[in-house]
């Protein structure tokens, strides 16, 4: 697609952060958009939080007056359904509930022509189940973008059993046309990133578990050995303690209660001491005015195992991703990369300190604590028999 072909007709469904934010993304590359959202009450919050972010891409040079003006009448909020009923495409973006899901898109086909695509933006639940409910599933398809829409460029384009090829080629082609990096994923617990992070912040938090470190020497080590952005706990605050714990948790039951993804119990205790984060002032860390937070220790031999021990188990859940098929090791190096930020790819990564490193790493802790959590993946066993590399040459 490009400005000189037809732009179909896109329809939002949630007008949250993350359906606004996917709406501005459609506006901002020439889209007609519409919100449709039953609150109405959400719909004027929604409309005033996208007036004031125009107003600051404008202060900060970004836009001028005119095209901000120009985008923001491109996207129309409504709160009725039968509003949608010329859409070509429509995304999903409500409460990560099945089957809140699950009713919605019963009522959204039945305001639909046949011929719409209908997404979700759900970022661990199964497509498959919420496409289950269509008359016609085949033109269902996962569309996970990561907060805040606009700036972050990763999407995850996740086929339910049903979707049929040409939907996921249209899908592809929208994102495309936003200028949004695409990556195909298997429709399994967590897709690629949600499955592949897990132990980012599941590690860090046994080494704080453990007594062998506190959050702000881990998060230091991760940057300083790793080149990671932020560390764990910085992250989980910045995410939110109560949705990074619930996508472990969502994650662990849905994989049958697979060791690796355990979620954590002091994980848990901080949700329920309401310590959120970021978004409310106290998570890991004070974020209040004034607060004074304990420096790391910046003991080198200490934040060289957090960091290994870290990478080993990422790195294990990478290859863990590829060896189940759950998307190309291209594609789950670039979702790290773009979803995430993470400062390269974990099979790359993997290449450059040596299969037999990280192999090494793991069976020391598997031996260290007898878990089945701490088991090398299958892959990695293989490429270390045949000598190979993820990427050769």
């Amino acid at each position: 697609m490009d400005s000189s072909h037809y732009k179909p007709n896109v329809s939002i469904v949630g007008a949250g952060t993350m359906g606004t934010g996917i709406a501005q993304v459609a506006a901002q590359n020439g889209y007609q958009v519409k919100v449709y959202d039953i609150d109405t009450d959400v719909l004027a919050v929604a409309k005033e939080k996208l007036r004031r972010s125009y107003i600051r891409l404008v202060q900060k040079g970004k836009l001028d007056q005119a095209t901000a003006d120009t985008v923001l009448k491109r996207i129309t909020l409504t709160n009725k359904i039968e509003s949608l009923v010329n859409s070509d495409f429509v995304i999903e973006a409500v409460v990560e509930n099945i089957e809140v899901k699950k009713r919605l898109f019963f009522e959204l086909e039945a305001n639909l022509p046949k011929s719409a695509v209908i997404t979700t933006n759900t970022s661990s639940l199964s497509v498959t189940s919420i496409a289950s409910v269509c008359r016609n599933p085949e033109r269902v398809v996962g569309t996970h973008f990561f907060n805040p829409a606009p700036l972050m460029p990763l999407v995850e384009i996740v086929p339910a059993i049903q979707t049929r090829p040409s939907t996921v080629q249209k899908a592809k082609e929208l994102m495309d046309d936003w200028n949004k990096v695409s990556v195909i994923a298997k429709d399994t617990p967590g897709f690629i990133v949600n499955r592949v992070a897990r132990p980012f912040y599941g590690e860090a938090l046994r080494l704080y578990e453990e007594g062998f470190a506190d959050f702000p020497t881990i998060d230091w080590a991760m940057k300083e050995f790793g080149g990671f952005r932020m560390g764990p706990f910085e992250l989980m605050d910045l995410i939110g303690n109560d949705i990074n714990y619930t996508v472990t948790e969502t994650v662990f039951e849905q994989f049958y209660y697979e060791p690796r993804f355990r979620p954590s119990f002091f994980q848990k205790r901080i949700v329920e001491a309401n310590r959120l984060g970021k978004k409310n002032g106290l998570g890991f860390y004070s974020y209040k005015e004034g607060a004074q937070n304990p420096e790391p220790d910046k003991d080198r031999d200490k934040g060289e195992y957090i960091f290994d021990r870290i990478l080993y188990m990422l790195i294990n859940e990478a290859a863990d991703a590829l060896f189940m098929g759950i998307a190309s090791k291209e594609d789950i190096d670039l979702a790290m990369t773009k979803g995430v930020n993470y400062p390269k790819g974990l099979l790359k990564w993997a290449d450059e300190i040596g299969i037999e490193n990280v192999i090494e790493g793991i069976k020391v802790l598997s031996e260290d604590y007898g878990e089945d959590r701490y088991r090398v993946n299958p892959l990695l066993k293989k490429m270390r028999r045949e000598k190979s590399k993820f990427y050769e040459g």
